[in-house]
């Protein structure tokens, strides 16, 4: 609330000469209070000298500094009150009054105030009407009731108009203002709840600056951007996206134009270190297209690729987009059973798998099981196998060129296939175009904020869509080198050292790699050479965020995205992120959430997060499922509805809650797993945690939480009451897990997800 104390001067000089008594009593230098007050010392020098007049906001935030009332300042005596107080009609404490406004404390007596309550008017002004509102902050918040009139209020970015019984409650500490419109004064009643003052690193992360480029970069052929000032991303378009190949449009023409630029460091399990560049990912794709093809594959011909983390799979996924042959990216992990399911559904025609892992053998079993007709071309790779052809002995025969042809695959034909997770019963199959890279262009310059001469970093084996997020298409249409170590299980001992020794820029991971990482001495480490860090794959614990950026001084920036879907939904360049929060839509996509009866949530109610598509279809949309009445399911009246939840704050950051059928509902409340899963985070002892609903016959549902604990703490049935009882305190105690259970692991999907139905 924007309030100037201009008084007589005898009364100015008499305010400023208390305040500078009680900051000398306090021991507070005047660097000091000009910091609390949130001045510059030369301000808060002319303040204190009765130099200028004094700010309301000025003299509430001295009060609070010194734990005296605003009485004690204004008045020179304290208040005396502790049963009741009277003020009567056009009475009470004149606080403010000059250039239009007015404000009297209706309580300047009464000792302990919870609140201070104020009579404000605002005059009418025109010449304020089209001026920007002047901003103030304070700490606490504020409750303002509209009496008579109309008042414009901001809040940070976003504007009210309030009429005569209207109210408004916000957070004081977020820049405000208001003035008087409609051509009335307004008179309002404002009730002010001190409260801490916040640093602002404390609520909001550092606002995200875009890399420097300095020269044209291959991207800008096929993307139009707008950005503001800061470098958000405003809108988005495509040009050519029709004909859009990335493999010929993007690595063959980087390959000619830069044929020695670093594509890509690889290590591999034994730490053995191959650069390639494009040039070489150019050849090795051409070779592999020219492969396939002399195996019979062909346009359309659905090829499985399991390759873990091996170089092979750079040049098969990009031969294969030249070819036209769609690429199945899945991981070793898959057993008998999943082979067989996969190869059914999908009608694989080809299989290229590593033999360093038992995915063949498993493999092998499945294909018995197939019938003649839907045998499958068996290839592997880093070694030999009876019966199967021998990718690296056998491509190094053929040529490393191949031509573009007038019919190559583009634009809306399928590209990819992968298999979702399959929290509950068996995956779906999700097809994306050749315009799915293009869709990745934001992941990569917005998101991960990569950089032409620096080396990004995503940990993601190549069976995940995860890894066509952060290891391929948006960082090498920015033309940022990629970086990937080939490791057998994730070990932040043997990850850490590697940034400094490879001097790695940007870094994303899964949320879980995050835990793991906090858990460890994060100071023996030298990671100054990253300039930023990312996550998706499941929500970020605010704890997680907090020990990783105390750590390294590093925010850890959300974005949310499906296999379905590029990102959606990001802490992008030019915000300002919101600790917790999964950040902004992006602007390539048009996102609601809407409530049970399929209408728009309101402001912090919560949604199911939907896309609308009845004005085109986006790029790094998927095509549909192969199934097409699970398709139908979640594709209704051009919406695609996600199945995650979420809600919306006021300045329109959102903030996940869970998947909707994750939601648990115990005697009429409505849980969000994660909420509780992110305090019980925040025990120092906590690795991992899971919550989940169990039956319950008089609540219908009961909070259970299935937590790992960290190496050298023991369960007890004393450490489950420890942890039921912080959970009551720091959140609403109906959440608390009434059921608490310690395990060695948490059951997860193949990508890593935790698996609540299985808790």
């Amino acid at each position: 609330m924007l309030a100037l104390s201009t008084r007589a001067p005898r009364e100015l000089m008499e305010v400023a000469a208390r305040i500078h008594e009680l900051r000398e009593i306090s021991g507070y230098t005047p660097e000091e209070m000009a910091r609390r007050t949130n001045l510059s010392l030369a301000d808060y020098l002319s303040y204190e000298s009765a130099q200028a007049d004094l700010p309301f906001t000025f003299i509430h935030k001295c009060a609070l500094t010194f734990n005296v009332g605003i009485t004690d300042l204004m008045e020179g005596r304290s208040a005396s009150l502790s049963s009741y107080t009277v003020t009567r009609r056009g009475q009470g404490q004149t606080t403010a009054k000059e250039k239009g406004i007015e404000i009297k404390n209706m309580a300047p007596f009464f000792r302990g105030k919870l609140a201070e309550p104020y009579w404000v008017t605002y005059e009418y002004d025109p010449a304020q009407q089209e001026k920007p509102i002047h901003f103030a902050t304070h700490s606490g918040q504020e409750f303002d009731l509209i009496l008579s009139g109309k008042l414009k209020v901001q809040v940070g970015r976003n504007t009210e108009i309030l009429s005569e019984g209207d109210s408004i409650y916000y957070d004081s500490a977020t820049p405000h203002g208001m003035i008087a419109v409609d051509g009335a004064d307004c008179t309002f009643l404002a009730m002010i709840l001190p409260g801490e003052e916040l640093a602002e690193a404390d609520k909001l992360g550092e606002t995200i600056l875009p890399p420097k480029t300095g020269r044209k970069l291959i991207y800008e052929d096929f993307v139009t951007t707008e950005e503001d000032e800061l470098g958000a991303l405003q809108r988005i378009a495509f040009k050519n996206e029709d004909s859009f190949n990335f493999a010929f449009d993007i690595v063959d023409r980087l390959g000619r134009e830069q044929p020695d630029k670093l594509a890509m460091l690889h290590l591999d399990h034994n730490k053995v270190e191959r650069s390639f560049t494009f040039r070489d990912m150019k050849l090795q794709s051409a070779r592999a297209a020219n492969y396939f093809k002399s195996l019979g594959i062909k346009k359309g011909d659905k090829v499985m690729l399991v390759l873990r983390r091996h170089c092979q799979f750079w040049f098969a996924i990009l031969g294969l987009h030249k070819l036209g042959a769609v690429a199945v990216p899945a991981t070793d992990q898959l057993l008998e059973k999943d082979f067989l399911y996969r190869f059914q559904a999908a009608g694989i025609r080809a299989l290229v798998c590593a033999v360093d892992s038992t995915a063949a053998a498993e493999a092998e079993k499945a294909m018995a099981q197939l019938p003649d007709e839907e045998a499958i071309i068996r290839i592997t790779c880093n070694g030999k196998r009876e019966g199967w052809h021998d990718y690296d002995a056998e491509s190094a025969l053929f040529t490393r060129s191949f031509r573009r042809e007038e019919d190559a695959p583009c634009g809306k034909d399928p590209m990819v296939m992968f298999f979702t997770s399959g929290t509950t019963g068996y995956p779906k199959i999700v097809t994306h175009s050749y315009k799915y890279a293009l869709g990745h262009f934001i992941t990569a310059k917005y998101w991960h904020c990569v950089e032409p001469d620096g080396l990004h970093f995503t940990i993601s084996d190549t069976g995940w869509g995860k890894a066509l997020w952060g290891k391929l298409y948006g960082q090498w249409m920015c033309e940022a080198p990629i970086f990937t170590y080939d490791f057998d299980r994730f070990d932040a001992h043997d990850i850490l050292p590697m940034f400094a020794k490879y001097n790695i820029t940007t870094f994303c991971a899964p949320p879980t790699m995050y835990r793991y990482m906090i858990k460890e001495d994060l100071g023996k480490y030298d990671l100054s050479s990253i300039h930023h860090a990312t996550t998706a794959g499941e929500a970020l614990n605010p704890e997680v965020f907090h020990q990783f950026k105390k750590a390294t001084g590093l925010s850890v920036m959300e974005g949310f995205g499906q296999t379905e879907t590029t990102l959606v939904i990001g802490n992008l360049v030019g915000m300002k992120p919101k600790i917790g929060s999964m950040g902004k839509p992006s602007p390539l996509f048009q996102v609601d959430l809407i409530n049970a009866e399929g209408r728009p949530a309101a402001v912090g109610q919560p949604g199911e997060i939907v896309i609308r598509t009845k004005e085109g279809m986006p790029c790094g949309l998927f095509c549909g499922y192969q199934d097409p009445e699970a398709t139908k399911e979640a594709w209704k009246d051009d919406v695609y509805h996600t199945g995650d939840m979420a809600w919306r704050d006021e300045d329109g950051y959102f903030w996940y809650v869970g998947r909707s059928d994750d939601v648990i509902k115990s005697s009429g409340y409505r849980i969000g797993p994660f909420e509780v899963e992110s305090v019980i985070m925040e025990l120092p002892y906590v690795l991992e945690c899971g919550v989940s609903p169990v039956p319950d016959e008089i609540r219908g549902q009961v909070v259970k939480a299935s937590i790992v604990l960290t190496k050298g703490t023991e369960p007890s049935e004393t450490l489950k009451k420890e942890i039921q009882a912080f959970v009551k305190q720091r959140t609403a105690p109906y959440k608390y897990p009434r059921i608490v259970v310690f395990r060695d692991e948490l059951p997860k999907t193949i990508s890593g997800k935790i698996r609540r139905n299985a808790l």
